[in-house]
């Protein structure tokens, strides 16, 4: 390739394609009080445009899709792993360990499969960063974690239904229902 042939052409690096700040080094953090104080304006702008709880909850859980689905896209660039995670279980466990930890700094703290069904998981977070700060929301606020699980889990190809529930101890658990067609997919690569 000849550059004076192109005069004008413009040579663009694949190190220029992505922003600097996507290489940061895994000890920055955000402080938790800016979290806290832009997730609470995120709710009160959301609480201000819906009529209804349940609207309020698929508002948030649309909020996070979004995130997810970066959030799975840069934690893969981070971790540096080629490797397609293919098995309900293997990404579950992707989710609830490398990437909880780059979101909210720790594992989540359980992970457990649903006795009764073969397609449902649930994600169970005692003390969930989204609820630390928020005190009159009249929903749960992990509806927006909710919403990252589904963001990710739909990136990876596994369509899922993800929703947010209280627990009895007071702990947040996500319940997470897989499509038909996953099941499907697990079955023929056993």
């Amino acid at each position: 390739w000849n550059p004076a042939a192109h005069r004008g052409a413009m040579s663009v690096s694949v190190s220029t394609l992505l922003p600097t700040r996507t290489a940061r080094k895994r000890s920055e953090v955000v402080s938790q009080s800016a979290f806290a104080f832009l997730f609470s304006e995120m709710i009160q702008y959301s609480q201000t445009r819906v009529n209804t709880a349940d609207e309020l909850i698929a508002k948030l859980e649309d909020a996070g899709v979004g995130v997810g689905r970066r959030a799975l896209e840069l934690a893969c660039w981070r971790e540096r792993s080629s490797k397609r995670e293919t098995r309900v279980r293997g990404i579950l466990q992707f989710i609830t360990q490398a990437l909880w930890k780059s979101l909210f700094g720790a594992h989540a703290d359980s992970l457990q499969k649903v006795q009764d069904s073969d397609d449902e998981f649930m994600i169970v977070e005692k003390e969930p960063l989204v609820n630390a700060f928020i005190s009159s929301a009249p929903v749960n606020c992990a509806a927006f974690v909710a919403g990252v699980v589904r963001g990710v889990l739909e990136a990876a190809q596994f369509p899922a239904e993800v929703s947010a529930h209280d627990n009895e101890e007071g702990a947040t658990v996500l319940l997470i229902k897989f499509a038909p067609e996953v099941l499907e997919r697990e079955k023929r690569q056993a």
